[in-house]
């Protein structure tokens, strides 16, 4: 806003400039000053639309009331303290109502610096003071308290939350406002072709899903990417049993059902047979010179798997471009070319390789028989993502099994040139391993890796099973029973692995994830279908409550409604937490927080007040069905992130 109001009045200046030029006496040509005066007044027009398109924009944003306090109080410490660089600013929500609602904790920084770096020792409680007497004037703040050694506890304002309330009943739930459209890349889900997808494969898959859903609902340009295994030695034993079990697959389609069972079959024959082998080495080499018998092979059996993992990805609601390892292959000569014409590349028996500063192990680019390895694919993949997609921000969800390479990778891609990270974030979003009930690897009872499309057909049975105990079989109707048994069987299975912190291994158990007490998408759904219930039976229809939402003022004055407002207002400060630090619990965790908040609420308020006797409805509380309308309007939009479908009847 500040550089093109700036940049409106330099030009209105410069417009009125031209204006008098007659007056200074200067004489240019008078079609040159034409042009000039209608270019600036062009440029001038565009910035006042975009101005006012932005103001619109943020107007219609959540305020994130934590980042608002961090600018007044950055305010504050700045004239306070004018010569300080970099002061501390730390405002978090207070954990006990009794400390007000926010807490600004940043005179305990300050002390220290100022007696390291001037040698003066100011008590926190001083600081504390000082800060508050130079809190510029706002909207939001209605009282500062100075508490113990020198916590500031913010009060804010009933009428500014809300306000702010109203404005998200009539707006929606709209992103908080994030400065310039940037452009992210995320590289997830990712299996081999000729394999199934399996239980490793989720994590990534879920966890991508939803930072493209958060990173797309906060306003950036989102490329989902699928950098699937489609090229290599393994395509060589594929292609040869395929020549041998299918001699007519060039004419005619060859019915590979089980795909698992026809890589481990060929997997036989390359460890057992040695012409076979040989035949796989020649069978590689002619694909690689793109022989188009044996490009057509390598299409058939990519196609079986995409069909398989399609499956999948429609279960669980993914939407992924293909981009897999073949589409790098063109430019991974140029990628050794760059390595060696700018010195860094040695030759260590045979092969080619690149060490990075810092770590132990060289990257390999193309092994001794001239070939190139997974190095040389993920830096051709690097490069692609940030010189041609121009990627801000780039994200890979791989386990973390994987952390050293990428490091290494990304360390290459900056020793190079090909970005600042200063200025481009490359980031590695690790996980870890998914657990059987155990505590071991996740496997079958055989010690098989455990098939993902046998899981979430399991996730459905129990689904199921769970809705008939509860009986709910006899109220719903048989559309609405199949809606809730998939809403409950992938909503669980991805809220289990999204309500854990990524970083940590996570134990596997369909008991815990379909139980609906505690923090598990079963709980929150019913939670969200309960409250949508509430204004439907009061007969409270959604025009009703657009209606009220502009007319009614929400009334906070019970403890509980006050502590439920403040609570659906965090909303955008919990979703800038995770788009900085990428660690999707945060929301889960709110969510449940947001849930049980609401039945402390719930329970002590009465949104509708009933006859005892007959049970006619004889007062609808609008302000707190408002109450109830906000809350599952927030709920919604974050179960969308995390790819959570609810359902109206459960």
């Amino acid at each position: 806003h500040w550089a093109c109001e700036n940049e409106i009045k330099l030009l209105t200046a410069e417009i009125e400039r031209l204006k008098n030029f007659g007056c200074l006496g200067v004489s240019p040509s008078l079609e040159g000053l034409r042009d000039e005066n209608a270019k600036l007044k062009y440029r001038l027009n565009f910035l006042q639309k975009s101005l006012q398109e932005e103001r619109s924009k943020t107007a219609k944003s959540m305020i994130n009331i934590n980042s608002c306090l961090q600018e007044i109080f950055g305010a504050a410490i700045q004239a306070a303290y004018p010569d300080l660089e970099n002061p501390p600013l730390v405002v978090t929500p207070s954990q006990q109502p009794k400390f007000g609602d926010y807490q600004c904790n940043s005179a305990m920084g300050i002390t220290q610096i100022l007696l390291k770096t001037k040698e003066q020792k100011v008590s926190p409680r001083e600081i504390a003071e000082k800060i508050s007497k130079n809190i510029p004037a706002n909207e939001c703040i209605e009282k500062i308290e100075i508490a113990g050694p020198g916590f500031i506890n913010v009060h804010l304002r009933k009428d500014f939350v809300s306000k702010q309330l109203s404005s998200l009943l009539m707006n929606g739930v709209q992103p908080p406002a994030v400065g310039k459209r940037k452009k992210v890349v995320v590289d997830f889900s990712s299996p081999n072709i000729a394999k199934e997808m399996h239980v490793g494969h989720l994590r990534s898959t879920i966890i991508g899903e939803s930072m493209c859903r958060l990173f797309e609902f906060a306003g950036y340009d989102v490329l989902r990417l699928n950098h699937l295994g489609d090229w290599g030695t393994q395509f060589g034993m594929l292609i040869a049993h395929l020549q041998d079990k299918f001699p007519d697959y060039l004419t005619v389609s060859p019915p590979i059902g089980d795909l698992q069972a026809f890589y481990k079959e060929s997997k036989r024959r390359f460890d057992t047979e040695e012409e076979f082998k040989k035949r796989a080495y020649q069978c590689v080499v002619l694909l690689q010179s793109k022989n188009p018998d044996f490009i057509k092979a390598w299409e058939l059996i990519c196609d079986v798997s995409r069909k398989e993992f399609q499956k999948i990805y429609n279960c669980l609601d993914i939407t992924l471009i293909e981009r897999g390892e073949s589409f790098y292959h063109e430019m991974m000569k140029d990628i050794v070319k760059e390595f060696e014409d700018k010195g860094f590349v040695q030759v260590d028996d045979g092969r080619k390789i690149v060490f990075v500063p810092g770590f132990p192990v060289p990257l390999t680019i193309m092994k001794s028989d001239g070939g190139y390895t997974y190095d040389t694919s993920d830096l051709a993949a690097l490069k692609h993502r940030l010189c041609e997609e121009k990627a801000d921000i780039l994200i890979y969800v791989v386990d973390s099994g994987q952390s050293v390479h990428l490091q290494t990778v990304f360390a290459a891609g900056q020793m190079i040139g090909w970005y600042d990270p200063k200025v481009t974030r490359v980031a590695h979003a690790a996980f870890g391993v998914v657990l059987g009930e155990d505590k071991k690897k996740f496997k079958t009872r055989s010690g098989d890796t455990v098939r993902l499309i046998d899981l979430l057909e399991e996730g459905l049975k129990r689904a199921m099973d769970k809705l008939r105990d509860k009986e709910r079989d006899k109220v719903l109707t048989a559309e609405e029973l199949k809606a809730a048994q998939t809403s409950v069987a992938f909503g669980c299975i991805k809220y289990a692995d999204l309500s854990h912190n990524r970083l940590n291994d996570y134990v596997f158990s369909f008991d815990k994830m379909l139980d609906d007490r505690g923090n598990t998408a079963a709980y929150l759904l019913y939670a969200f279908t309960r409250i949508r219930a509430i204004a439907r039976l009061a007969s409270i229809d959604e025009q009703m409550l657009r209606k009220a939402a502009r007319e009614e003022v929400l009334i906070l004055d019970h403890e509980k409604e006050w502590k439920l407002g403040k609570c659906i207002l965090r909303f955008p400060e919990i979703l800038q937490k995770i788009l900085d630090d990428l660690l999707l619990h945060t929301l889960c965790d709110y969510l449940y927080e947001l849930a049980t908040t609401f039945t402390e609420f719930y329970d002590n308020c009465y949104c509708v007040e009933k006859d005892r006797q007959s049970g006619q409805i004889v007062k609808v509380n609008m302000w707190r069905l408002l109450l109830c309308e906000a809350t599952a309007t927030v709920m919604a939009k974050g179960f969308d992130i995390l790819g959570i479908k609810p359902v109206q009847r459960m």
